[in-house]
């Protein structure tokens, strides 16, 4: 029997901002010789990558105030301060006075052979990536249906299944792309195979005071 689609209704949407070339040429360069730089000279986050077995490097555990000490990261801040704006009106949430304010921003650089499993990123409402350099045949970013963990018995769905529908949902980013999502969200990137460095910005934004 043909499923007559007026009877179904849609609620608890996840939804995933994406933005393309968000940044000028001349920024992403900068952003991506400040990466390089940080990965060479950074000491305590290579110290802490190769104490955690992380693939690459992070600033993630090392450096609070890149937009400070560089002013291309600070740059991309006001960029990403506009679309955290624009998702968080999208996303229909009454700030009280409030707007989404960067509370922290961190670079990655990725090698042939890198990934970073499954995660969230607690204490924030947005999380997000901007893609500063993603070499041909580099991996997406994966999503995780956040009902999952609940889907005890559900059946399998079928290979034809629309996106929409998928417990696991791949994003193939380009150079300048921006991905916003909200905090509670699992992701996920799998085993960079590219010749070459997968170099992004990530940030958690909270809600602070105009």
């Amino acid at each position: 029997m043909a499923v007559d689609m007026s009877k179904i209704q849609s609620f608890f949407p996840t939804q995933i901002y994406r933005a393309d070339k968000v940044a000028s040429a001349k920024l992403n360069r900068e952003l991506e010789q400040a990466s390089l730089m940080l990965a060479q000279d950074d000491g305590a986050g290579i110290k802490w990558c190769e104490k955690h077995g992380y693939p690459g490097y992070t600033s993630y555990a090392s450096l609070n105030d890149l937009p400070w000490r560089i002013p291309a990261f600070k740059a991309l801040e006001k960029v990403l301060d506009r679309h955290a704006a624009a998702f968080a009106k999208a996303l229909h949430w009454d700030l009280r006075g409030g707007k989404p304010v960067c509370d922290s921003l961190w670079v990655n650089v990725l090698p042939e052979g890198g990934s970073h499993t499954s995660h969230i990123h607690t204490n924030s409402v947005l999380s997000g990536t901007y893609y500063v350099a993603v070499p041909e045949g580099a991996g997406p970013i994966v999503y995780e249906d956040p009902r999952h963990a609940m889907m005890m018995a559900a059946p399998p769905l079928k290979a034809n299944a629309p996106l929409s529908h998928k417990a696991h949902v791949p994003l193939r980013p380009a150079v300048g792309s921006l991905l916003f999502w909200e905090s509670w969200l699992r992701h996920e990137v799998p085993v960079n195979r590219a010749e070459g460095l997968r170099i992004s910005v990530s940030f958690n934004y909270v809600i602070g005071e105009k």
